[in-house]
């Protein structure tokens, strides 16, 4: 698979969509929005100290968070909003990116992690078969 160059890709047009989308073939899952605000139906996730809402019900893959002071997510994801991508193979797609998350698995069958692009928080997501050594 070609190796994603940022200095290499030529510029975007209006009228094109993204190279994630149509180079890589990344497919778009979901769009996370940090929050102050406590809304319906939030979940808490005690190991990162948020909470999240809205993703199973918002037709267009809104996810709020909220986090706790002591909340030990990456402040990059706390402050700003990200995209998330599903991708066919999480490793070859982590290559030469830069990291701010260890891949992890939130829930059966998904493997995730983070990486920055110009200061912002992008996530990207392997669905399917988890590696039983990620937690």
């Amino acid at each position: 698979m070609r190796q994603f160059q940022e200095n290499k890709i030529p510029k975007r047009e209006d009228h094109e969509l993204p190279y994630a989308t149509t180079r890589l073939k990344w497919s778009y899952h979901h769009t996370g929005i940090p929050t102050n605000v406590t809304r319906e139906n939030e979940t808490y996730i005690a190991s990162l100290k948020m909470y999240v809402s809205g993703f199973e019900s918002s037709p267009y893959g809104i996810e709020w968070m909220r986090f706790e002071d002591d909340s030990p997510v990456h402040p990059l994801i706390q402050r700003f909003p990200h995209v998330a991508f599903v991708v066919d193979n999480l490793q070859e797609a982590l290559a030469g990116k830069d990291m701010i998350t260890e891949v992890t698995s939130p829930s059966e069958n998904i493997k995730v992690a983070m990486i920055q692009h110009n200061g912002v928080p992008i996530e990207l997501m392997e669905i399917g078969d988890n590696d039983p050594d990620i937690k």
